[in-house]
């Protein structure tokens, strides 16, 4: 749900606003539920997102609402979850603490809408990470959101396996994460026609220096800038669930800090709107768990080779004729810049 902020995208509506509005009605026990305004939002490559404004009679919401409506998108990543397990993940994570939009309901009703969905409160922010990195001013940027953001994360990791409400559909790792993980990729990389050396070094790299494993938890895997609102400063809400799975918690950690997600301002290690030592004193403070430099260098490594992996997956998308997009296609030109900083951070460029 990147970029959820107040800059819409408008076109013609593709909800069927009557059957909608039947649903939203039963769901909120009101007497009448009138859509006044329905919106798609900007962002999201792989969900779309509409901002519903809406007007009950009667019952508990009586009054009027702004709410997001969430769906797929024409086309899907294998990786993500479905619309009604990221609606269990958010509810539970809802549930633990972690600041995140409000979920309300779940519809696997096809005659509603032609696709499953799920509502969830409106929070104010943006998201957008080249605007909230070119406000982080000066050396420190914003102390008090690295720190959130640690602290929320933090939250986060406390949600150990097993749990009931998530029914058993997030898969659990085969011994350690960080080596599946190196092999699920060097297994999508040896579908593709063209070599690509410097992603095949760092997969070498990060199995030859991979870490003993951690405590399995829940991870968000896209907790960074643009996934994250922010209003008037402050932390109002994480987003986009839709990758969460159980895995190593530093991984989490290495993808926030990785350079790729410090859009304006890449001398800000938190994201690029902080200090790395307010993110991570916000996670210590939360978690008691500190983490080495020499396992934030390795977790980084792995962000750039999952990114260099979504992106070159993104531009197939594209390229296939599956979902024509600019976004797409360009997304697959950041293997360059990836490939730099992961060889600048496994010393390959001086080997």
């Amino acid at each position: 749900m990147s970029n959820l902020n107040n800059t819409v995208v408008v076109e013609e509506s593709v909800l069927a606003t009557a059957a909608l509005e039947s649903f939203i009605c039963a769901s909120a026990l009101a007497r009448r539920a009138s859509i006044e305004t329905q919106r798609r939002l900007s962002g999201g490559a792989i969900q779309e997102n509409w901002l519903l404004e809406v007007h009950l009679d009667g019952g508990p919401f009586e009054g009027r609402h702004r709410w997001v409506l969430r769906t797929d998108s024409p086309s899907v990543v294998q990786a993500s979850l479905s619309r009604s397990q990221e609606f269990n993940v958010l509810s539970l994570v809802h549930q633990a603490g972690v600041k995140v939009p409000r979920p309300l309901w779940l519809c696997e009703d096809l005659g509603v809408t032609g696709r499953v969905f799920f509502l969830m409160e409106m929070l104010p922010g943006i998201a957008a990470g080249h605007v909230l990195t070119g406000a982080a001013s000066g050396a420190e940027g914003n102390r008090r959101l690295a720190h959130a953001l640690g602290t929320n994360l933090a939250r986060l990791h406390r949600i150990q396996p097993p749990r009931l409400e998530l029914g058993g559909f997030l898969p659990m790792p085969d011994g350690s994460p960080a080596l599946a993980t190196i092999q699920s990729y060097r297994s999508f990389l040896d579908t593709l026609p063209q070599a690509l050396p410097v992603l095949e070094w760092g997969l070498r790299w990060c199995e030859r220096h991979a870490p003993e494993p951690m405590a399995l938890c829940l991870i968000h895997r896209d907790y960074r800038t643009g996934n994250y609102l922010v209003h008037d400063g402050e932390l109002s809400g994480i987003l986009d669930w839709e990758f969460t799975g159980w895995g190593d918690p530093r991984e989490d950690i290495g993808w926030f800090t990785a350079r790729c997600w410090r859009f304006a301002r890449p001398d800000l290690q938190a994201g690029g709107i902080g200090r790395l030592e307010d993110f991570l004193g916000g996670y210590e403070q939360e978690s008691g768990r500190r983490l080495e430099a020499v396992e934030l260098t390795y977790w980084q490594v792995m962000a750039y080779l999952r990114w260099a992996v979504i992106a070159l997956q993104q531009a197939q998308r594209h390229l296939s004729g599956e979902q024509a997009s600019l976004e797409l296609a360009l997304t697959g030109r950041l293997i360059p810049e990836l490939e730099h900083d992961l060889l600048r951070l496994t010393q390959g460029l001086h080997v």
